[in-house]
């Protein structure tokens, strides 16, 4: 490491101002301090020193979802086989290949335009190049159905970075879930490749490994059949495992739980926020269930669709969620109950996690300061009390 740390300090003048190299200024800042943490201290004001800084708090989340990412690889090569008719013939490999190829390339599309879009904003601004896409270039991927077309995934998130983070003033003051912002641009300017049940199953992919379903092959998630007033032909091991259609990230309920597990240990993430979204979804769903006899219960609701990678990976993001320890569990309550209300009261978007958290994400900083003012009025009565 001691070498590279010298290579890096070599060549460092020509990123300087005046050397050859100074319009990359921004990109060589960006790789040294993801591979070392800056030894620059703070000479003014009350600072907080930790060990660790916001770069390393991307990393972490990012691992956290190499579960989530490595089981949805396989299952777009399981449910391609399987749909096609030839699973019995495939092997383990075969179908984690396939699922490879067709997934790399969003995850490459999706960082080169979010990370091109930053790079040229820092050097533009002369400033460093944040980080937070680190995390929203792996989550965009896998929240989109696995067929829909580079082109759509990188309009999207330049939308995403540009209108949702940049003009906000970048990571850390962006009001709206990146990620999920870029899911809403597609959803509502592309429906047809965000809903219906031809677009969950892969049916092309790079280097011709690919063409394996018939022209009239349809497949629809849980949450479509819920849609559609149908009876759910999935079961629960189906849905816990993660081994029906659906985005390629979300389907399976295990490997979700492996990245929770991981954040909570961190304590990267924030439990009150995770557990009562859970809650709040899981009482809604309780009522419609009592007043509704064709009601899904409470239980499968938690395990449909995007609703537990949401209440994991993105009501806790700590930029658009609440910060006050009581608004956590406001602010997760309301998303639970939420995506309950829209995926029950309308059959035309039976999925109402996205919506739910953006519309929470709008309120989070109402909820904080009301939260703030009632502790500031309650010391207030305490002050005049005891005088």
């Amino acid at each position: 490491m001691s070498n590279l740390r010298n290579y890096l300090n070599k060549i460092k003048p020509h990123f300087e101002e005046g050397g050859n190299l100074h319009p990359f200024k921004s990109f060589f800042e960006g790789m040294e301090t993801f591979l070392y943490v800056p030894n620059s201290t703070s000479k003014t004001g009350v600072h907080i020193h930790d060990a660790i800084d916001s770069k390393r708090i991307m990393s972490v989340v990012v691992i956290t979802l190499m579960p989530a990412l490595l089981f949805g690889m396989y299952n777009v090569g399981y449910q391609n086989y399987l749909s096609a008719g030839k699973l019995a013939d495939a092997t383990f490999f075969d179908i984690l290949f396939f699922g490879f190829l067709a997934v790399l390339p969003k995850i490459i599309v999706s960082y080169i335009v979010g990370l091109g879009i930053e790079f040229a904003w820092a050097q533009w601004k002369n400033e460093e190049i944040q980080e937070g896409y680190l995390v929203s270039g792996i989550i965009i991927p896998l929240i989109i159905p696995v067929n829909c077309p580079l082109w759509m995934l990188a309009i999207a998130c330049a939308f995403s970075v540009i209108f949702a983070k940049e003009i906000f003033g970048g990571t850390g003051m962006n009001i709206f879930n990146v990620a999920l912002v870029a899911r809403a641009f597609l959803f509502f300017s592309y429906p047809q490749i965000m809903s219906g049940d031809k677009v969950w199953v892969a049916q092309d992919t790079i280097l011709g490994f690919g063409n394996q379903l018939p022209d009239t092959f349809t497949a629809a998630t849980p949450l479509g059949e819920l849609g559609a007033n149908t009876d759910i032909t999935y079961s629960v091991s189906d849905m816990i495992t993660g081994f029906i259609p659906g985005s390629i990230g979300e389907t399976s309920i295990i490997a979700i739980a492996i990245g929770a597990a991981i954040l909570l240990l961190t304590g990267i993430a924030s439990w009150k926020t995770m557990l009562s979204v859970f809650a709040g979804g899981a009482a809604t769903a309780l009522v419609f269930q009592h007043i509704s006899d064709n009601a899904v219960p409470f239980w499968q609701h938690l395990i449909m669709g995007g609703f537990a990678f949401g209440a994991v990976f993105m009501a806790t993001d700590p930029v658009t969620s609440a910060r006050t320890e009581t608004g956590k569990w406001i602010y997760g309550l309301l998303i639970g109950m939420m995506a309950i209300i829209i995926r029950e009261l309308n059959p035309g978007y039976p999925e109402g996690m996205m919506l739910a958290i953006l519309l929470m994400n709008m309120f989070a900083p109402l909820i904080d300061y009301c939260v703030v003012q009632q502790n500031i009025s309650k010391r207030m009565k305490r002050v005049k009390k005891n005088n």
